[in-house]
């Protein structure tokens, strides 16, 4: 029995000395915390930079294609018409992309389908 409580002194001695480093360690980490404010300088090196691209960005007369422009064009040069295997290869959409824009292409009165599966413009 009194073996057992020796050995359960040590032991407390031992977690005791482990608290303590422990608590070092913490400290030491928090100091190099707080001594690293360099990526906020970083950070405003950053927005110097993009808000000089911003300024330098504006361009007149540049407009995005949309899907529909996209698919309409297909439509517009294929002389014979185009067919649905030719407009997911050169646009790159997927199936209901595709659908959804030549129901609203045809909507629209832009295409007409010549036949199944194949579309000319109007």
């Amino acid at each position: 029995m009194k073996n057992l409580q020796a050995q359960l002194k040590a032991v407390s001695k031992e977690l005791g000395k482990l608290s303590k480093q422990v608590e070092k360690v913490a400290a030491q980490v928090a100091k190099q915390a707080k001594a690293k404010p360099a990526p906020k300088k970083k950070a405003a090196a950053k927005k110097a930079k993009k808000t000089a691209a911003k300024k330098a960005a504006p361009k007149t007369g540049a407009k995005k294609m949309t899907v529909l422009d996209a698919v309409y064009d297909v439509v517009r040069r294929a002389r014979s018409g185009a067919t649905i295997a030719q407009l997911k290869l050169k646009t790159g959409l997927n199936p209901r992309q595709l659908r959804n824009a030549l129901n609203k292409l045809s909507t629209r009165g832009k295409i007409v389908a010549k036949a199944r599966g194949i579309y000319v413009k109007k």
